[in-house]
């Protein structure tokens, strides 16, 4: 798994040894990036980025290389926080980089000053938590008000999205979707 573009592009990323980490494939980051690429109107290159069930870090570090000023990434399991600590350093985002511990149903408020324009959620698949996760930093204050939310889900499924929020666009990789949210 590497970087797929920006200044870190080609950077290898740290992976994990057993299958509790599902990482996003370099193609699916390098789709979801073109489409955010080609917004109207497209993201701004000091964006504020929320990577939510983080996992490894990959699609926030990714938003790093290309640009995004300030990454917040959550996660709750201790082998991942260390690969996502590992990925930090490897693509030199210490400065710019934040890993939280939490549960991202339940992630308490956010850093002084941060308000997410972009979100990355990709939670574990056919448990409801794309929708809980979105209702919990909405509520806590994690997003700005012209959010962006990037969710990765099971294709077969259609998420409840919490009210405020309305789908732009959604695209099948796989066995997987790829949702495209901004607020009502």
């Amino acid at each position: 798994m590497r970087i797929v573009a920006g200044r870190n592009r080609g950077r290898i990323l740290a992976t994990p040894e057993d299958r509790n980490v599902r990482p996003s494939s370099d193609r699916l980051r390098e789709a979801v990036f073109s489409i955010l690429g080609a917004g109207v109107p497209p993201l701004p290159q000091d964006a504020r980025v929320l990577d939510v069930f983080a996992g490894t870090g990959a699609m926030g570090l990714e938003a790093f290389s290309r640009g995004a000023a300030d990454v917040v990434l959550i996660e709750k399991d201790k082998g991942a926080l260390r690969l996502i600590a590992e990925n930090v350093e490897r693509v030199r985002g210490q400065g710019a980089c934040r890993v939280m511990a939490a549960d991202a149903t339940a992630p308490g408020r956010p850093p002084a000053g941060f308000a997410a324009e972009l979100v990355f959620l990709d939670p574990p698949y056919g448990k409801g938590l794309c929708e809980a996760a979105l209702a919990a930093l909405d509520a806590g204050g994690w997003l700005a008000a012209d959010v962006l939310v990037v969710a990765e889900h099971d294709g077969r499924e259609e998420p409840a999205w919490p009210t405020g929020f309305v789908v732009r666009d959604r695209r099948r990789y796989g066995k997987g979707a790829v949702t495209f949210l901004v607020r009502a």
